[in-house]
């Protein structure tokens, strides 16, 4: 049966803030991090609400190197709270001749100890060394029965495509435990259109089972999210405990004007009461150039709600607010 999402927030955001992490710390307060339209560095803002994200004081805790490594294309940063240690983990690409770089990213963490993230000094843990050394970003770590586990996109050179999905366990939080193991491939037509991709990985622990949603094709209108579920009781690290949806779970909508929705994340409402799912979207389908210099993928955020069987349900994005006091969405 077809059932309507509203949003009580308003929509967007925060504007022109790709792939967006929100974090609901113990503290009460969001946390709130993404890819700045510059690709230079990476902020974080702190608010008692989501709404109060979108005018929030802004901190730059790290900024891109002049040259070499971590000095072009700082991408999809997310904020983690660890062993009471705060964590970013993020993909940088090194810097070319021409000082544009080159898309050959590597993942990197920063580590701040004090308890506020957005004043604390940070220090750079290096590089997430994997199996092997190819195009690899958008980690996130989630920890499950005891064990921390990292899961990021990476290229496999006898894998056609530019990324698969990847799950490891960890040593510490800037370090895997190898070998890692490949749980989804590009592969599906709704993955595979424009470019080969599965990146974004988001964790969400419900209802006896893990999930893992991630986004796949290009940049533009069609992109898209797909569905990893394991039962919480199964062997993370062995690929057969994860089943794929053979079908997008979030799409463009052309009826309420959301195109590319992807790179999500998850947290919940002020009260609890709902889950909310984090993402961002562009408003309009042509652009103009490389998608990836479009800086019109502003976040969102609407509830979400569970199938009879336990499974997320995300509907279809929500038009764009149409006032300005975060009275929601029809």
């Amino acid at each position: 049966m077809k059932q309507t999402i509203r949003s009580p927030y308003r929509n967007p955001l925060v504007s022109q803030r790709a792939d967006p992490w929100i974090y609901k710390h113990a503290d009460g307060k969001y946390y709130f991090t993404a890819s700045v339209p510059e690709y230079d560095r990476i902020e974080l803002r702190r608010s008692e609400t989501l709404q109060g994200l979108d005018h929030a004081e802004t901190a730059v805790v790290w900024r891109k190197r002049h040259d070499g490594v971590m000095s072009s294309h700082i991408w999809a940063p997310e904020l983690h709270h660890i062993d009471g240690k705060w964590y970013v983990y993020f993909a940088a690409a090194r810097g070319g001749a021409d000082g544009e770089g080159v898309f050959d990213h590597r993942m990197y963490v920063l580590e701040c100890q004090s308890p506020d993230p957005l004043n604390g000094t940070w220090t750079e843990k290096g590089q997430i060394k994997t199996e092997w050394e190819s195009f690899s970003l958008d980690a996130t770590t989630f920890e499950h029965r005891g064990v921390r586990y990292l899961v990021w996109a990476q290229r496999d050179f006898d894998v056609p495509g530019n990324s698969n999905l990847y799950m490891a366990e960890m040593e510490n939080p800037w370090t895997i435990k190898l070998p890692q193991v490949m749980l989804t491939k590009p592969e599906l037509e709704w993955e595979t259109i424009g470019f080969l991709v599965n990146e974004g990985p988001a964790v969400l622990k419900r209802n006896g089972r893990i999930y893992i949603a991630y986004s796949g094709s290009a940049t533009n209108h069609h992109y898209c999210m797909g569905l990893l579920t394991a039962l919480d009781t199964a062997d993370l690290l062995d690929p057969d405990s994860w089943t794929k949806s053979p079908v997008p779970v979030f799409v463009t909508s052309e009826e309420t004007g959301q195109y590319g929705p992807g790179h999500n994340s998850f947290t919940v409402s002020e009260d609890g009461s709902e889950d909310l799912l984090v993402y961002h979207a562009r408003n309009y389908k042509e652009i103009v150039g490389d998608p990836l210099y479009d800086p019109n993928r502003h976040t969102r955020v609407q509830p979400f709600g569970w199938s009879p069987d336990g499974t997320p349900w995300f509907g279809v994005p929500v038009p764009d607010s149409s006032d300005s006091n975060g009275e929601g969405n029809e």
